[in-house]
């Protein structure tokens, strides 16, 4: 019998994993895709959120500002992309100055420290890109960007490392009650038991939890934002992450630098019925380019080189539900923004009900951190030099866009849950996710999946699934 299994391979599921390593127990991530990081984990904003526009007193004004605060020391420990580059809040219209103010005094209530009011002269200068009519912007330099793939991932790692088990294409149809534990039933008619249950299943955590509790259910929407990103040719072209005032949508159209160099530009907001909608639409990404406009001026929209869309775990309540909903059940319902940057405030929360409620001890043989892959493109011509001794296949560019080697690639295959499909190498080591888009290295980067998972090329997806390159064989 496990102790404890968490339904969802997120960012929020990954996160309470990684602190429910530190203690004792037989513990088991089980997720429905073919890797983590795999739903709204993988298609977001990648913004370190200050925690000003949180409601005071909320589950997410805390886990923003606690999540927030614990990003820097855990960027490192983790050894993920992180960069507080700060944020402004745009205010136009002089007569709106009273919002920007009561943002403010939201953020000081809430603990959010590094903030300041500024205005026209100061904005412009660092900002030159800005609607030259701005009246005045909330500075919050606590805020900044994260890699939210490689902070994902470096959660599923670090907790493997530390003995947590991962079952991918498992999905939990059934759950019962039993005595003293839980029963699930999987897709492929398997029975786990286990003493305990977190629900970090994202878009379908009102799913998991009707389930179990009958009389007392949650209702989660799907909020689809669309985004358009930038080549790297535009890196500079914003310093900060800009927001206008929020409304009842929520933030609006942002223009933001990515940690990778790019610059981002979204999302947009729609309720949609169907939580596996991802498409994206001319008519939105029009949206995006009309109201961006709003925000920064003369946008290199001829720099686009893709566009995607992600979907929010909105439930109605408005708040992140975080709470043993009974002995033994924990639900983490309804981790939409801020969810990236209260991930780990509440994975430190959640596995810390779940050591209460099941009396662990302590895990004297856990170990911190894990193992980084090289990013070659970061090194000097010296330690490159030195690791292409160690291993040739470091030598070979693969993906000429993000010089990506094919010693990257075979590392990201072959590591602690590695990649088995492309979206997973790119995830891990940016390989297709440059200016081509895969349009040169996705052949070679299909051979070597094949290679190192000993299959043919046939069987290899772009995200698991039916997801597949090649149909047949012509020859």
């Amino acid at each position: 019998m496990k102790d404890v299994v968490i339904i969802g391979a997120g960012v929020t599921g990954t996160s309470v994993a990684y602190n429910l390593s530190k203690y004792d127990g037989d513990f088991l991530v089980v997720e429905k895709h073919s890797d983590v990081c795999e739903e709204t984990s993988k298609a977001n904003s990648g913004i370190c959120h200050g925690g000003y526009d949180a409601e005071p007193g909320s589950m997410k004004a805390k886990m923003n500002v606690e999540g927030n605060h614990m990003m820097e020391e855990l960027s490192k420990e983790l050894d993920f992309p992180y960069d507080r580059i700060g944020t402004l809040v745009l205010c136009h219209k002089e007569e709106d100055f009273d919002k920007l103010q009561a943002l403010y005094d939201q953020g000081i209530e809430n603990g959010v420290g590094g903030m300041k009011i500024i205005y026209n002269e100061e904005i412009l200068a660092m900002e030159p890109n800005v609607e030259e009519d701005v009246y005045a912007a909330l500075l919050c330099e606590e805020a900044g960007i994260v890699d939210p793939f490689m902070m994902n991932i470096a959660y599923a790692e670090g907790s493997n490392l530390n003995g947590v088990d991962y079952k991918f294409n498992t999905e939990i149809t059934k759950i019962e009650k039993m005595d003293d534990h839980y029963k699930l039933t999987t897709n492929d008619g398997q029975e786990i038991e286990t003493r305990a249950v977190v629900n970090a299943a994202g878009l379908y955590s009102d799913a998991i939890h009707d389930a179990i509790m009958h009389d007392d259910k949650f209702e989660v929407r799907a909020r689809r934002g669309e985004y358009l990103l930038l080549d790297k040719a535009t890196r500079g072209f914003v310093n900060h992450v800009l927001f206008n005032l929020p409304t009842e949508k929520g933030k609006g159209i942002l223009v933001t630098p990515t940690i990778d160099g790019n610059t981002l530009i979204g999302p947009t907001s729609d309720f949609v019925d169907d939580k596996s909608d991802l498409v994206t639409t001319q008519e939105r990404i029009e949206e995006v380019i009309e109201k961006v406009e709003d925000t920064v001026t003369n946008v290199p929209v001829r720099q686009v080189i893709t566009s995607f869309s992600g979907n929010r775990a909105h439930e109605l309540g408005g708040d992140f539900i975080l709470e043993e909903t009974q002995k033994g059940f924990f639900d983490c319902v309804g981790i939409e923004s801020p969810g990236l940057t209260s991930a780990p405030a509440i994975g430190k929360y959640m596995a810390n009900l779940v050591k209460e409620s099941l009396d662990l001890a302590e895990n004297k043989g856990f170990k911190a951190g894990r193992n980084p892959i090289p990013k070659t493109s970061e090194m000097s011509t010296e330690a490159h030099n030195e690791l292409i001794k160690e291993n040739p296949l470091y030598g070979k560019i693969i993906c000429r866009c993000e010089k990506v080697t094919e010693g990257e690639i075979v590392d990201a295959i072959n590591r602690p849950l590695g990649a088995t499909t492309v979206d997973g190498v790119k995830r891990r080591v940016r390989a297709t996710a440059g200016r081509c888009q895969g349009g040169f290295c996705l052949p070679s980067i299909i051979e070597i999946l094949a290679r190192e998972l000993g299959v043919d090329e046939e069987e290899i997806t772009k995200k698991g699934n039916d997801s597949f390159y090649i149909e047949k064989r012509a020859k």
